[in-house]
């Protein structure tokens, strides 16, 4: 929001008020200067008049007075009232004696004339100029003429006394003074619109420019500063209008490349994290959040050491100093989370460090891949050395005599030749695994009556009773609808092969086995339960892995190479299927399959 500004705090104010202030103290200067100057030369002429004028006056007065005349009086009262004049208030002729001879004022001349003078202006008769006041308070000039005779001898017989009137001259001089004030008013108001005027040209444009500086800040460029005449505004204005361009572009620009920014880490498989300086989370992307199980507003602002649980193991200079590789483990009781999260440091050209860049990989599954490697590798070794290790201790036996003993030998080559076919068997089932896993295993797909197929197995197992150390039936529970699927039969009966084997295995001396036969969810469903000693819980996920037993010396007993379930496992991913188990301890097992059904319709061959 525009804040506003008050016109005495405006900039078009201080334009305009300085523009007149400057201007009436240079008026003021300058009449200061004409009236003292005018007042000086108007005084200064008006003294020089005078004084000229009184001068020649007394000498005609002083010829006057030598002629000693009768009428001498008489002469000397028309001399001074022929030379009256309206700047002229009084004139006295003082004889030697101190006598008034004449004055020029003829309402004075009976009550002064022929008396002794009694003013103390021209009692010395010296020459005396000055200005004083009088009674009315007004300016008057006093000029004391001294009169000398005309014979030569400079003796002075008499003085002339003039009062003029100089207070005119000051009254002219305060009209003059107050005429030139009242045009400095005049001129000061015009000044005043002027200078406003003037200043609004000025600031005009600077307010549109500062208006255009606040859209740009709120990100508006569509408007453009107007342009006016040709002057330094005028291309400050047009400077303007290309810096806003230039902005916009770079804005744009910028909010391209944040958009690309944005979209990469929103789209990137990695978590990423930003700080800043103090190592205080500021940007954050969606995966990141996702891996560290978190919202955006509980990471914004956090330290990324407590975000990633480093405090105790790491500190932000640490992390600065030699930022790298670091495993971070945050698994929880019901999944395991394993992140590996690198460090790079965000350094300015001068050198400043301005934060860190974490990048989060999720490595779980890795990490569960090269841990089931080596235990795959702890367990094929394992696995191979037990045996390896009883035929060679038969071979051993033999080597040092029992070959020649004819009821030990037979026993000693039995062992070893069954050990040497488990592990043929073992390698089989690895070579058929390492299949699977490259995907060079060919199938061999026909569509099969899959109730009959599993009757047949289940017929084979019957026939197997009798030769078997312990007894057990099948059950069977089908659907009575013909169910046909697509399938690699050859691999579909190792599959069942292993289930049955298994459930007659751990089932109890008498047993049942129930195969339950069904169709549902466009899925053949075959389920295959015993009466065994059943699978603990903890061990239901992990049947499936490869060489994992949940009775390992039994197993082992039994001659299993622990590789039979997980051989099942991929031949139903292999036809898009699942297998499972379902178990209670101490009650017996069930293993599940499951295969991809489309009902099967007479009318198609027809």
């Amino acid at each position: 929001m525009e804040k506003k500004v008050r016109f005495y705090r405006s900039v078009n104010f201080k334009v305009a008020f300085s523009f007149i202030l400057i201007l009436l103290i240079s008026i003021e200067l300058i009449g200061a200067y004409f009236i003292r100057g005018l007042e000086k030369s108007t005084i200064n002429s008006f003294t020089k008049d005078m004084n000229q004028r009184v001068a020649l006056l007394s000498t005609t007065i002083a010829s006057t007075m030598a002629e000693n005349s009768e009428n001498e009086a008489d002469q000397l009262q028309r001399i001074l009232e022929n030379n009256t004049a309206s700047d002229i208030k009084e004139m006295w002729v003082v004889d030697d004696k101190g006598i008034v001879l004449a004055t020029n004022d003829v309402g004075q001349k009976d009550s002064i004339v022929g008396k002794k003078n009694d003013s103390s202006e021209i009692d010395d008769f010296s020459l005396k100029q000055y200005v004083t006041l009088d009674d009315n308070n007004q300016r008057v000039y006093i000029n004391v003429q001294p009169i000398q005779s005309p014979t030569g001898d400079s003796a002075v017989i008499g003085a002339l006394y003039v009062k003029s009137d100089i207070e005119q001259k000051y009254t002219e001089i305060s009209n003059t003074a107050l005429i030139f004030f009242t045009a400095s008013v005049i001129a000061g108001l015009i000044s005043i619109i002027v200078a406003l005027l003037v200043a609004r040209s000025i600031t005009k444009p600077i307010k549109e420019m500062q208006k255009q500086a606040m859209r740009i800040a709120q990100g508006d460029y569509s408007e453009k500063v107007e342009i006016h005449g040709h002057d330094e505004l005028s291309q400050l204005a047009e400077t303007f209008n290309k810096l806003s361009d230039r902005v916009e572009d770079a804005q744009d620009t910028m909010e391209a490349e944040r958009n690309r920014l944005d979209s990469v880490l929103t789209h990137m498989t990695d978590g990423v994290i930003a700080t800043d300086r103090r190592g205080k989370v500021i940007t954050i992307n969606e995966m990141a959040l996702s891996l560290l199980d978190m919202d955006n507003e509980e990471a914004i602002g956090q330290s990324i050491l407590t975000l990633l649980d480093l405090e105790e193991e790491y500190t932000l200079r640490k992390l600065l100093e030699a930022p790298g590789e670091i495993l971070i483990d945050r698994s929880k009781e019901e999944e395991q989370i394993t992140l590996r999260s690198d460090f790079a440091m965000i350094r300015r050209e001068s050198g400043f460090i301005s934060g860190l860049v974490v990048v989060l990989h999720d490595v779980t599954e890795q990490e569960k891949t090269d841990e089931e490697r080596r235990q795959f590798v702890s367990n094929v070794s394992h696995e191979l050395r037990t045996p390896l290790t009883s035929v060679r201790s038969y071979l051993e036996a033999l080597e040092e005599g029992a070959w020649q003993d004819e009821d030990i030998a037979p026993n000693f080559i039995q062992v070893t030749l069954g050990e040497t076919d488990r592990m043929i068997r073992m390698i089989n089932d690895l070579l058929n695994l390492s299949r699977m896993d490259s995907g060079a295993q060919q199938m061999d797909l026909e569509l099969v009556n899959f109730n009959e197929l599993v009757d047949y197995i289940l017929d084979r197992f019957d026939m197997m009773v009798t030769g078997q150390e312990k007894n057990y039936r099948i059950v069977r529970e089908f659907t009575e609808r013909d169910l046909w699927v697509e399938i690699d039969t050859d691999k579909i009966m190792q599959v069942l092969d292993n289930i049955m084997n298994n459930a007659i295995k751990y089932s109890p001396d008498g047993g049942k086995i129930t195969a339950q036969l069904m169709e549902t969810h466009n899925n053949v469903v075959l389920g295959i339960s015993d009466e065994g000693l059943g699978i603990p819980k903890k061990d239901l996920d992990k049947v499936f892995e490869r060489f994992y037993r949940v009775d390992k010396a039994r197993a082992r007993q039994q001659g299993g190479t622990g590789l039979g379930l997980a051989i099942s496992k991929e031949v139903m991913k292999a036809h898009n299927g699942q297998i499972w188990v379902e178990s209670v301890e101490g009650k017996g097992s069930t293993f599940y399959i499951s295969l991809p059904y489309e009902p099967y319709e007479e009318d198609i061959w027809e």
